[in-house]
Order: structure tokens, then sequence, then C-alpha cells
């Protein structure tokens, strides 16, 4: 049976808009990555089949296949392509995906998959220049003229599952507390590739208390989310690169960890947020695991309620999720944050001598990736 492999991981830092990358041109934040990524697998570049990258928003300085400009701008061949992904939120987990599933094809045997995302560069939504929505026939006849917004998604999860804004108040304290706790001790120093003298991710609070969250007012008029309970707009990159087991012997490779399940699921767009539910129970019955099999596990933190909806679900151990803290901590570069998740949990089964990990995600549309790895 032919086998994925991640080979390593990598990361920049994940810093505040406004924050140290800023002013980094998106091509430059992947080029980083990719160059700290084949540097520290001792790769040959050009022995790499494709360059899969997500990314969100693409105009601007992320328009034109950023995928293809960060190679290129990291001086690498001209010989490699590249190709960019929008699964939204997902994205950089999707190009994960693509490339995984291109080595198990056969059709591809090094493959460099990752994300990058300017969020201070390129405001969310810069994309959307009309409503993506309203103006199709065949959707009004779906869903008729709903709202549909990630915020009035995350007040509806809260609403459905009975979670209570003080509740996400001590998951969101919790969320950066962990973080804290994690740069701290070091956890993430071997995952990230600092830019120049940035090297720490920016985005945890660590004079934050319970009483600031409360004294915040909700985004949205009688709902309960606030700026606290939501993941933190960012800017960063992260990539992995990915072999087939006949790549790992050919260029004599050593894979810290393969890739044994990958699917993506849909759910109600509306909701848009509840993806996850679906997709890690079709993983865990796909593969036969429960997560009691899964030593640690990512979900990402687009809003708390998010989560905790998925903890009611799966019955998920909380002390074994996001361990190191989330993105209402650590921040949502959105084209990136699935690799982002991916490197950490790579880096955390290492640390911690775990052997299985989880990552997904929520995902424009109503939709989640999952990921199961295995440490080697």
């Amino acid at each position: 049976m032919p086998e994925a492999f991640i080979i390593d991981a990598v990361r920049t830092p994940v810093t505040r808009r406004g924050g140290g990358l800023s002013t980094v041109h998106p091509a430059d934040l992947g080029a980083h990555v990719i160059t700290a990524l084949l540097d520290r697998a001792q790769a040959d570049p050009g022995a790499v089949d494709d360059v899969v990258f997500g990314c969100v928003d693409t105009v601007g300085p992320q328009a034109g296949d950023i995928a293809r400009t960060a190679w290129l701008a990291a001086g690498l061949p001209e010989a490699v392509p590249g190709v960019t992904v929008d699964r939204q939120c997902g994205s950089s987990q999707q190009a994960v995906h693509f490339a995984a599933q291109a080595v198990l094809s056969g059709t591809a045997g090094l493959v460099v998959a990752g994300g990058v995302q300017n969020m201070s560069m390129v405001p969310i939504g810069s994309a959307m220049t009309s409503d993506p929505f309203s103006g199709s026939e065949g959707w009004r006849a779906r869903y008729g003229s709903e709202e549909i917004s990630q915020f009035r998604a995350a007040d509806l999860i809260a609403a459905k599952w009975g979670i209570g804004r003080a509740e996400m108040e001590r998951f969101a304290l919790a969320s950066h507390q962990r973080a804290a706790q994690a740069i701290d001790d070091g956890a993430f120093t071997a995952e990230i590739a600092p830019y120049r003298d940035i090297a720490k991710d920016e985005g945890p609070r660590r004079d934050t208390t319970l009483e600031k969250m409360a004294a915040l007012p909700p985004l949205r008029a009688g709902g309960l989310i606030t700026a606290a309970l939501s993941s933190q707009i960012s800017d960063g990159a992260a990539a992995l690169l990915i072999a087939s087991d006949h790549a790992v012997r050919r260029y004599g490779l050593r894979p810290r960890a393969r890739i044994t399940h990958l699917s993506a699921r849909g759910d109600d767009p509306v909701l848009m947020l509840t993806a996850p539910i679906a997709a890690t129970a079709h993983a865990l019955k796909s593969t036969g695991l429960t997560l009691d099999d899964i030593d640690l596990a990512e979900i990402n933190e687009a809003f708390a309620s998010v989560v905790l909806a998925w903890q009611r679900e799966t019955g998920a151990d909380l002390d074994r999720v996001n361990a190191s803290g989330g993105a209402i901590a650590l921040g949502h570069p959105l084209g990136a944050t699935g690799a982002r998740l991916l490197t950490t949990l790579v880096h955390a089964l290492e640390r911690t001598g775990g052997r299985r990990g989880l990552v997904t995600m929520c995902e424009g549309g109503g939709q989640a990736n999952v990921t199961i790895v295995e440490r080697i």
C-alpha cells in the first residue's frame, strides 16, 4: 500500500494585525517557510514535483497564484510549478490533502504544501466585492434570503447547543493561558522559523481576565459572541514537505509522521461552522478509531462556540484538545491556519511522545477537513 509521509513542517510566528509581519509581502512570507522547510529536510528543491498553497482573498499581493509566486520569490527552480487552493479557512489543510493524494496516487513523489495569509495587508473579505449568494436563483430557492455570516452562525451554534457566554469566556481564557505557557516553555521553538527578528507568536493576551471579557459588547445585537470569543485577525505562513515511500528511499529523507486519514465533509451552510462534528465522526468511522485513540487534537478556534459544540457531540477530552492554545489566542491567518495546526501537531506529538493526532476545522460554506497523522 502506498503511503504519504510528512518529512518536516515549519511555520512563521503568527503576528497580530498591524504587528511584526504586517508589512511583509505574502510571497516573501511563503518563500520564507518554503526555504526553511527544504533546508531543514535537506531536500533538493529540484526534486519537488509541485507546490500547493492555501490562501483566501487572493487579490492584490495575494493574487496571481501565490503558491507559484512564493516559490519563485524564494529563488527556487523555475521548473517546479505551483497551485493555489481556496477552501476558505481550511485552504492549507486542503493543500496538504491534495499533496498527500498526489503522493498516494503515484502521480507525485515530493510535494510542498502549506499556506499564507497577510490579513493586515489584504483585509478579510477583500475578494467579496459583492454578496456571493443573494444573486443566485438556485441559492435563493434553496436557502431563501437568510443572512449568511460567520458571526451569526457562531451565535446560532451557541443557542442550539445551549452554550452560555460565561462558559465560552472560560474556554477563551484557557486558550490564552495555554498559549502563553507554551511560549514560556519553548514548546513552539522547534516549529517556528523566525522571520528576521520576529521569533514569537504575538497573539496571546497575558493580562486578559474573565472580568475584561465580560465587559466586551457582543459583535451582533442580541448575540453572545464577542471579540474575545473569536479567532484573531493575523498574519503568517506554514509549510509541510509531503513524500511518497519511494521518494523517502530515493532521496534519503527521514519521515516524522505518516498521514493515515484525510477527508472533507459538508454540513448546513447557514450554520456554516458545524461541519467538524460530522467530519470527525466520518473520519473515526472510516479508520475504526475513537477519540480515545487520539493523543492530541487540534480544532480551529474560529469561535469558542464552534469548539464547545464539537466537544459536546464528540465527547472529546478538552485536556487533549488545543493543548498549547488555539486561534483565540494564537490567531487565525486564514489561508495558513490548517498547515499551522498540522505543524504544531506534528511537533507536539514528538515533544510529548504521543502516537496519533487529529486536525479539523470549520470552513466557509459549511465544510470541514479532517487529517489524522501518526508519529514515526
